[in-house]
């Protein structure tokens, strides 16, 4: 086939189409689970699987993405991922009762698992340090605009086609992206990738999933529930047995020993957290907003979009703030802006939803800008062979983040809820956004003791001089 632009721009169109893809999926469900339940004759309880199986299956699978693109090949998994996903999605749309689409979904997640580690991995190791800034302001179009159009677009297509288009749209941004994957993207395999780490695998599949099935059933089931409790616990029992194991074994799948550089751990860390707030966050103000507030679907829709294109303004900037401010004044900054918003929006609940929309739109110029340096910064002294293993630890800790976020917010509404025995007041929805305020003060914190950190000890890990050609444009 003929090769119409640079393998590099290739690189960045093929991340960004697989990765909004993925990112559109993560909200689009959501619109159209009342759908399902009329297709298929189910109580609404029983949709809550379709999201349960997705997470936990990817869950399951995020961990050994490093070591099966190392083993493998970065390109040929990657690949493999997206024709998963996009065959997967496929079948979600044919689906003919709640079993089926349940399993297709997990089928789902087992793509998604492997996509965003080893798709990122490919990206870094194609694009050095000093390039990767720029690169910010087109990854930002999977990162904000796909989740914030989800429930727009998931609404158009059940109203106009129906539920099954939700998963139908997947496919042909799916083969567009192996197309041009096919065509342009380069093979890259490690010779001392090491046996498959069996142990690791079994106690990372078994431990997170688990975890994650307590996190996000907590609230609904119970806390104190014998299944939640027993998952819960012997979740992380297998997490701790897996940290112990994995500091080990010499070619260990999660490789604990990258969080010794500081730049990689306090990167990894500050992600942690500002995902944490944002996803709780975005979990907690629709709610305040329709059931406190009385606000109908549409219009919390509008003031939460404004959040996303935040982030897209953010990203635009953000190689020139970085420039000027420094990382460790950048992070400091943004983050103290972001909490002050936070903030503003629980104690403006009640105030012109004009108000409210301009502070979606801070909470997006202002995060954007932390975690866009974060994940630019993370990566800066991770040589080649280690890249794959350490995007798969970074999206483990983004994706704990964010599931701790939901879940200990969502406990915060839940535990109200039960002992006033009654509809969950503006009160406590505004003390839930102080929560996810919470998770920024740490990572503001940690953000104040960057500078120290890096001072104490050199890095050890070094970016391999990645050749450079015609740039991204």
């Amino acid at each position: 086939m003929k090769q119409y632009f640079n393998a590099r721009v290739a690189v960045v169109i093929v991340y960004v189409l697989a990765m909004f893809m993925s990112a559109l999926d993560s909200t689009i469900v959501n619109v159209a689970l009342p759908s399902i339940v009329e297709a298929f004759d189910v109580p609404p309880a029983a949709t809550g699987t379709i999201n349960i199986g997705y997470l936990i299956s990817l869950a399951m699978f995020l961990p050994a993405a490093g070591w099966f693109g190392d083993r493998f090949g970065t390109k040929r998994v990657f690949l493999a991922a997206l024709a998963i996903f996009t065959i997967a999605s496929a079948l979600c749309g044919i689906a003919h009762n709640m079993f089926t689409l349940n399993l297709f979904r997990i089928l789902q997640g087992i793509g998604a698992g492997f996509l965003t580690p080893v798709g990122m991995a490919i990206l870094f190791r194609t694009f050095t340090h000093e390039e990767r800034p720029k690169l910010s302001r087109i990854l930002i179009i999977p990162i904000a605009l796909a989740p914030a159009l989800g429930p727009v677009i998931g609404g158009l297509l059940v109203d106009v086609l129906s539920w099954r288009w939700i998963f139908y749209i997947n496919i042909p941004i799916g083969i567009l992206a192996l197309v041009i994957g096919k065509v342009y993207l380069q093979e890259h395999l490690e010779e001392a990738v090491g046996k498959f780490d069996y142990k690791g695998f079994l106690l990372s599949l078994s431990g997170f999933s688990m975890s994650i099935y307590a996190l996000t059933q907590g609230t609904i089931k119970g806390w104190t529930s014998p299944e939640i409790l027993i998952t819960g616990l012997v979740g992380i029992s297998l997490m701790i047995a897996l940290v112990l194991v994995e500091l080990r074994i010499d070619k260990p799948m999660i490789n604990l020993s990258l969080l010794k550089d500081p730049m990689f751990r306090t990167m990894s860390l500050i992600s942690l957290c500002s995902a944490a707030g944002l996803l709780g966050m975005l979990y907690v103000f629709p709610l305040m907003y329709q059931n406190a507030l009385n606000v109908s679907a549409l219009h919390t829709g509008l003031t939460t979009f404004l959040e996303a294109l935040g982030l897209m303004v953010a990203s635009q900037i953000m190689p020139w703030t970085l420039k000027k401010l420094g990382l460790q004044r950048l992070l400091i900054f943004s983050l103290l802006g972001t909490i002050i918003v936070f903030i503003l929006i629980a104690l403006s609940a009640l105030s012109n939803p004009w108000l409210l929309r301009v502070l979606m739109f801070g909470i997006g110029f202002f995060l954007g800008q932390t975690v866009g340096a974060a994940q630019i910064s993370a990566f800066k002294h991770i040589d080649s062979a280690s890249m794959s293993r350490a995007t798969t630890l970074f999206n483990m800790q983004n994706r704990l983040g964010s599931v701790l976020g939901v879940a200990i917010l969502a406990s915060v509404l839940g535990a109200t809820d039960a002992v006033e025995g009654e509809h969950i007041g503006l009160l406590t929805y505004q003390y839930a956004l102080f929560g996810a305020a919470l998770f920024l003060i740490i990572a503001w914190i940690i953000a104040m003791r960057f500078k120290e950190t890096e001072n104490k000890r050199k890095p050890q890990l070094r970016l391999d001089d990645v050749e450079r050609s015609k740039g991204i444009g």
